[in-house]
């Protein structure tokens, strides 16, 4: 297949051709910085690379319309990282481990306060030291949650709202949950006894890698309307926490690569990558893998909501009389039931969140005149963004969008390029403060390992799939 020859659209719309096995073209969101990237990595060779994954995708059984990446996309595990494909199961359509991943309903919970930007700097060395004491953090860290099968069933069965009946988060915190904070169809007993065993003392955890708790101030606004809808303001503060399913979705996603490894033999579904298994969505084991990952995805609404309550918590003892209430809570990596075009489908987003536009009715009544809120993280040394969902984005993406800026550079040449301690020298001359479990895990989420953001964002905004509300830059940033 020839890779490199893209159909330019627009400025921020590009299309690989149908060709060789491909049942839908490839759709693109980038300017021309980004696909000259991603065909230089064709051309040099790579075999790991985005426009090939782009490719592979399109060549599932079932795809609807196009195989799509966004400004963000980077090679991942079968699906790129940034990238979008929905599948019908009338027509055959699969569910693919590899459009979901391992860290399943990664996501972003976003935390309105009634403090300004001031507030918080006067404060900075004691409420850093109160979060990082009182939200556990790092690889294989563990929580004062400890749980039994029985109440980790519970759990996987009812997401945040478990959290909020157990007292570890606001009843009222639920409508701003993306469904409410729970998956219907997930099913405990598709999870393995080694993936329930990982996970009973991790919820309300952190973890490691890019997972993060960030203090942040909106340094810019876009759109006033929305921002108001939304309730932030120029210098108002927002807590950032991205994590997601733990050690618990990590091994859904261990054990299934090796189940649907035999069910792709048994059905008889070619694959162009190994890392792309899949299971048709009707069969037993498609109905399976679809419950497990819905259980999964439970568990990081509730992991998070848990956090939110820790939050909570360490900011009450700095500043008692504050309000903290949730803007907005959505995943990334998951594969959801969703109506589109009037059909059910199969949604994999990887590495990309939900992005719905006006007057759907998934998405708070009192967000529905503008779209939801699409929660963007960058690094701790530039900034984050929240953008809003649009009918565009509905009819181009499935209701999908960026989550981030997108590594440029892997973990180990990040270890190579920086020192954590420099790092965390330099942010501190910039004003940001952070806190790390380790000085390796801070090297390898250096500022300079990523994307530019803001380039990542404008072709987002420019193209129409999602707008620019505000920006936010870092005070405070605790990694795992």
């Amino acid at each position: 297949m020839n890779l490199t020859n893209l159909r330019k659209v627009s400025d921020y719309e590009w299309e690989l051709p149908q060709q060789g096995e491909m049942r839908v073209p490839g759709k693109i969101y980038g300017n021309r910085q980004i696909i000259d990237h991603l065909i230089e990595d064709v051309k040099k060779g790579k075999e790991w690379n985005a426009l090939v994954q782009v490719a592979n995708v399109a060549c599932l059984p079932g795809i609807q319309k196009a195989s799509i990446a966004l400004s963000d996309v980077h090679p991942g595990y079968g699906f790129p990282i940034g990238g979008v494909a929905a599948f019908d199961p009338e027509e055959g359509g699969v569910i693919c481990m590899g459009g979901i991943g391992f860290d399943i309903n990664c996501g972003v919970v976003a935390i309105k306060i009634d403090l300004r930007k001031e507030d918080v700097e006067s404060k900075a060395k004691e409420l850093l030291d109160i979060l990082y004491r009182t939200v556990p953090a790092g690889l294989g860290s563990t929580g004062k949650i400890h749980l039994t099968t029985k109440q980790l069933d519970e759990v996987l069965r009812d997401g945040a709202q478990w959290a909020v009946e157990k007292g570890y988060g606001k009843k009222e915190d639920l409508e701003f949950i993306e469904e409410h904070g729970k998956m219907p169809n997930a099913n405990p007993d598709a999870v393995s006894p080694k993936a329930k065993q990982r996970q009973f003392k991790q919820v309300g955890t952190l973890g490691s890698g890019n997972h993060y708790l960030e203090v942040q101030y909106v340094a810019e606004v876009y759109n006033e309307n929305v921002a108001k809808a939304y309730g932030l303001q120029k210098d108002g503060i927002v807590i950032s926490i991205h994590t997601g399913s733990r050690a618990l979705g990590h091994q859904i996603g261990t054990d299934y690569l090796k189940e649907l490894a035999q069910v792709v033999k048994k059905y008889k579904i070619k694959i162009r990558d190994k890392d792309l298994v899949c299971a048709p969505i009707k069969s037993p084991e498609g109905k399976r893998y679809y419950s497990a990952v819905c259980a999964g995805i439970n568990c990081a609404f509730a992991n998070r909501e848990v956090i939110t309550h820790l939050v909570r918590e360490a900011f009450h003892e700095v500043f008692p009389d504050t309000k903290l209430d949730l803007l907005y809570h959505i995943g990334h990596n998951t594969c959801k039931m969703e109506e589109h075009n009037g059909k059910l489908m199969y949604v994999h987003r990887k590495g990309s969140t939900r992005n719905f536009g006006p007057e759907r009715k998934e998405i708070p009544a009192v967000y529905r005149g503008v779209g939801q809120p699409v929660l963007v993280g960058g690094t701790m040394g530039t900034c984050s963004f929240i953008l809003h969902g649009t009918t565009l984005g509905m009819e181009k993406s499935f209701g999908s969008a960026i989550h981030g800026a997108g590594r440029r550079m892997s973990r180990r040449q990040a270890k190579k390029s920086y020192w954590g301690a420099n790092v965390v020298k330099d942010l501190e001359r910039k004003g940001v403060h952070v806190r790390g479990h380790s000085m390796a895990g801070i090297a390898e989420e250096a500022p300079g390992a990523y994307k530019d953001i803001v380039n990542v964002v404008d072709c987002m905004h420019h193209s129409g799939i999602s707008k620019k509300v505000v920006m936010l830059k870092p005070l405070l940033n605790i990694k795992g």
